[in-house]
């Protein structure tokens, strides 16, 4: 009997032993997957030092969604310090508001709309974010292309050359071309690197860049006087494109000033007849009249904007 006793305490006691070290082990492994998830999300982006990321169980959950991974890519190409789930939760926050407000200042049909209108907005917001962060990159390429050009000179190898110029250039160049030395040095090869360099920022300078690298790095060849030349040819571009930019930003603001002077058309009638927008949105005429407007406002400004859109 005592035999018994002591054994079945002895199991008992190892059985807890074990229990413990299982617990131990799961939240450790957890921990360490989590840090590994934070450390492959912030890949290539600045993020402030020591700052805490909020909504991490959503942004895990968001993360195997569809919709998670797309928000994740563009953010990865925008340069922003956020992640999915902070973005996703920003952007409802700011949906909610869009709503009540609309409501609040016009009538309640136009809470949908405005929350719709939120929703287009911070996606465009994305967009917007990731042109600006290319078209800065962009205007890098010149002293990029002469910082390649000095070192090849020098008679560093182009892995050397591209780490150097990732460490003198300021972002978004010296963030983009700090990956592009992470790839080379876990042995990725150069063609590898620079493609995936120019997928993210996608514009005819970088890919004439890239190209030149590689086919400079297959073949061989007079890399030195490429680049010489390279770097002549995207300072003009750089003027032109600033010229060009210069020009049609009035163009520019004339596609969102007229939707901004039927908005305000609208708040001064019924400032002036109180009550008119509840009224004209209680019928459905008047809900129709209103998403027709709002419709062809939105194509005048799609089209203003292709027009105004010159590929140089």
């Amino acid at each position: 009997m005592d035999n018994l006793t002591l054994l079945t305490t002895g199991a008992t006691l190892l059985a807890c032993v074990l229990a413990v070290m299982g617990v131990h082990a799961y939240a450790s492994g957890r921990a360490q997957r989590q840090a590994l998830v934070d450390r492959l999300s912030q890949t290539g982006r600045t993020h402030a030092a020591g700052r805490r990321r909020r909504f991490r169980g959503l942004d895990r959950r968001l993360r195997r969604t569809g919709i998670g991974r797309r928000i994740e890519s563009k953010l990865a190409t925008t340069g922003l310090d956020l992640t999915p789930g902070e973005f996703f939760v920003y952007m409802v926050a700011g949906v909610a508001v869009l709503w009540f407000a609309a409501q609040a200042v016009f009538a309640s049909f136009f809470g949908p709309i405005a929350g719709l209108l939120g929703i287009w907005a911070a996606v465009g917001f994305l967009n917007w974010q990731r042109n600006r962060r290319i078209e800065k990159f962009i205007n890098q390429l010149p002293e990029l292309s002469r910082i390649l050009a000095n070192a090849t000179q020098a008679g560093l190898a182009l892995r050397t050359a591209l780490s150097m110029a990732a460490e003198e250039l300021e972002a978004p160049a010296g963030e983009e071309l700090g990956r592009v030395a992470d790839r080379l040095a876990v042995g990725h090869s150069v063609d590898d690197a620079l493609g995936e360099l120019a997928d993210r920022l996608p514009s005819r300078e970088l890919v004439v860049l890239v190209t030149t690298l590689v086919l400079s790095n297959r073949a061989g060849g007079t890399l030195v006087g490429s680049l010489r030349n390279l770097t002549e040819t995207l300072e003009e571009r750089k003027e032109t494109r600033r010229e060009v930019k210069t020009q049609l930003s009035q163009v520019n603001m004339t596609a969102y000033a007229v939707p901004a002077m039927g908005l305000g058309a609208l708040l001064l009638m019924d400032r002036v007849m109180p009550g008119a927008i509840e009224r004209m949105t209680s019928a459905f005429l008047g809900q129709t009249a209103v998403v027709v407007a709002l419709v062809l406002y939105g194509v005048g400004v799609f089209v203003i904007r292709r027009l105004s859109k010159i590929d140089v």
